[in-house]
């Protein structure tokens, strides 16, 4: 009976959970996507071909046992389905929000190669959790004994949090130290709450610290407290810091006025969602109200600015990106929620310099706040090593774009951590990221470990918490092997 369930795809047409209407969600900073209901959400688990060789699984960074929650999903299992998702993602309820999952799991979806249009595994896994959370399957960490040892993670972003997760359910003492007042990282002040609403990161913050993880919030690594001093405090130690040092771009007018950091941009718009005091939001220094706005790269953290500017009223939103479309490398759903809410797409176009108020004493200079982006043209030639397509400049096709406000979105890079923590012994490679073992994730600093972003360079979630899973596997197997040698030893 329960098999009878599956295998729906022929009959049942692929649905996702409906989206508010452009007009209605552009006036605030909710969520765009409804919630399944019940009925919905097992229909559509229902869907999923079961297949020999789950694809979905294979190209989920977590590897996730997406059919067997899909199946348990079906059948109306909920809290098992919680159970068989938990086991493997610290936080499906995150990654069912945000994970790009038209490039991952469903992207790789066998009905959707069939073509009967992929089960909606994130929208489904969303549902699962959120119902744990309703039901109260969602319990504080309750280890089975304690432990001595004790693990400090430096970093309360997603991969910190899965590491401290796993940790503390094994018996260990652990404290995150984090430079915000608020723990997530990005999760909290660098996605917008129309895709992550900021108390499903909060009740997960809140569950950690009533299972007995300590943190250690406003603390900068570097000044309030040395590496060493954290290196002596604990048994292990984790690097999950992320990257937060923005690209910069060239050209004349580069330092004009209203010409600013997607993170800072982002930052200031979060902060005033949490009732912050906000002074460079209400000075309008990082406000989109009223202001032609141009933003300029083309990975989801553009996404998140020309989205963002759109629910602060600004007048215009256009997206400058070198390349077309089908070469973006943002999600294409975020693409496609961004033009029903009227964010115009220059396509195939880069900045070459700004134009400002006036000009200084050499009379080319730009001066004052930012009036226009001297917007080059370009053309796709041939592949690079990577196998895209290179742009070009098409000479002599250059033209201005009207801009008050700029927001650069090129990406991140690394702090330079050996130098900020006077620890000359933590190597780095030659892109400023902190060198660790592809397996343990140690570093060459005995019992430091480094993961997600000040790692891989910027990525997504999911891979930060993959990595903090596996750094904590990493670090449980070393203390016990200890903890043996030491009773032995007795």
């Amino acid at each position: 009976m329960a098999q009878n369930r599956m295998l729906q795809f022929v009959d049942v047409a692929r649905a996702t959970p409906p989206k508010r209407a452009a007009e209605e969600r552009k006036g605030d900073f909710d969520e765009i996507y409804r919630e399944f209901a019940a009925e919905k959400a097992n229909e559509q688990a229902g869907r999923c071909s079961q297949c020999g060789v789950p694809y979905c699984q294979t190209h989920c960074p977590l590897h996730n046992n997406i059919p067997d929650w899909l199946k348990l999903t079906a059948e109306g299992r909920l809290q098992e389905a919680y159970e068989v998702s938990q086991a493997t993602n610290t936080f499906p309820e995150i990654c069912g929000r945000i994970c790009p999952q038209d490039r991952l799991c469903e992207g790789n979806c066998v009905i959707e190669q069939s073509g009967h249009g992929t089960v909606t595994i994130g929208a489904v896994e969303k549902y699962i959790t959120d119902t744990a959370w309703e039901k109260g399957w969602v319990k504080p960490i309750q280890p089975g004994q304690e432990r001595k040892e004790s693990i400090g993670i430096i970093g309360a972003g997603p991969g910190g949090l899965a590491a401290a997760d796993m940790l503390r359910r094994q018996g260990f003492q652990v404290t995150i130290y984090d430079r915000y007042d608020r723990a997530g990282g990005l999760l909290i002040y660098g996605i917008p709450g129309f895709k992550l609403e900021k108390d499903v990161v909060t009740r997960r913050n809140d569950q950690l610290a009533a299972g007995g993880i300590t943190f250690k919030l406003n603390c900068n690594v570097g000044e309030d407290i040395s590496f060493a001093e954290i290196r002596e405090a604990h048994d292990a130690v984790i690097i999950a810091t992320g990257v937060y040092q923005s690209r910069e771009l060239g050209g004349p007018g580069a330092r004009l006025n209203g010409i600013v950091r997607a993170i800072d941009f982002l930052t200031a718009s979060n902060r005033k969602s949490f009732g912050d005091e906000v002074p460079e939001y209400d000075s309008g220094e990082l406000n989109a109200d009223g202001k032609n706005v141009v933003v300029i790269g083309g990975g989801d953290t553009a996404m998140d600015c020309v989205r963002t500017s759109v629910r602060q009223g600004a007048k215009s939103v256009k997206l400058l990106y070198r390349r077309d479309r089908a070469n973006m490398p943002g999600s294409q759903r975020e693409v496609e929620n961004a033009e029903e809410e009227g964010v115009e797409f220059v396509w195939l176009t880069a900045p070459r310099g700004f134009v400002g108020e006036g000009n200084g004493p050499d009379g080319e200079t730009p001066t004052g706040s930012v009036k226009g982006v001297r917007v080059a043209k370009m053309r796709l030639g041939a592949p690079d090593a990577t196998g895209r397509q290179s742009p070009e400049v098409i000479e002599g096709a250059d033209y201005t774009e009207d801009a008050d406000l700029v927001i650069k979105a090129l990406g991140f890079e690394p702090e330079e951590l050996p130098k900020l923590w006077d620890e000359p012994g933590l190597e780095v490679t030659r892109w400023g990221t902190v060198k660790a073992d592809f397996g343990t994730k140690e570093t060459a600093l005995p019992g430091v470990y480094a993961i997600g972003d000040i790692v891989r360079g910027a990525s997504l979630v999911v891979w930060a918490i993959r990595d903090g899973r596996e750094a904590a596997e990493s670090i449980i197997q070393s203390l016990n092997a200890k903890a043996a040698e030491s009773v032995a030893a007795e």
